[in-house]
């Protein structure tokens, strides 16, 4: 099993890639400028009514999302943390069944923050794990 000190290395390694994406996509969005991508169908995706909540760009929400779980890796509040893993996750979900089922195309960018996403709740939950043993000891 992993330490606790490697994972919330991990897990903070993982935040700053996820808002490295996600802050790339906002200002690409604001700039009106739709990023090169040639594995995928990125325009139909970043560019869907379903890219924006009330004029937000989504990818605005993702880079505040992994900006506080960063924080929150800092500070070792690891059950706020994965708290609000399980709610990106969900969210992330809804946003690959959109991609696959509705807009039938994926944008490579959302694909790494999902990823992303996907790997934080694991690792999050191993550290959650190896704390509760830590502390039974």
């Amino acid at each position: 099993m992993m330490n606790s000190k490697i994972l919330s290395k991990l897990l903070l390694s993982l935040s700053l890639i996820g808002f490295i994406d996600a802050a790339y996509l906002t200002v690409s969005h604001f700039m009106s400028v739709i990023p090169p991508c040639s594995l995928a169908e990125c325009e139909t995706v970043l560019s869907s009514k379903y890219a924006d909540i009330a004029g937000m760009p989504i990818a605005l929400l993702g880079a505040l999302y992994y900006l506080v779980l960063f924080f929150l890796v800092l500070t070792g509040s690891n059950k706020h943390f994965l708290r609000l893993v399980v709610v990106g996750f969900i969210f992330s979900m809804v946003l690959l069944w959109l991609q696959l089922f509705v807009l039938h195309a994926v944008c490579i960018y959302c694909m790494v923050s999902i990823a992303t996403t996907t790997l934080l709740l694991v690792f999050g939950m191993l550290l959650l794990r190896s704390e509760r043993i830590k502390n039974a000891i």
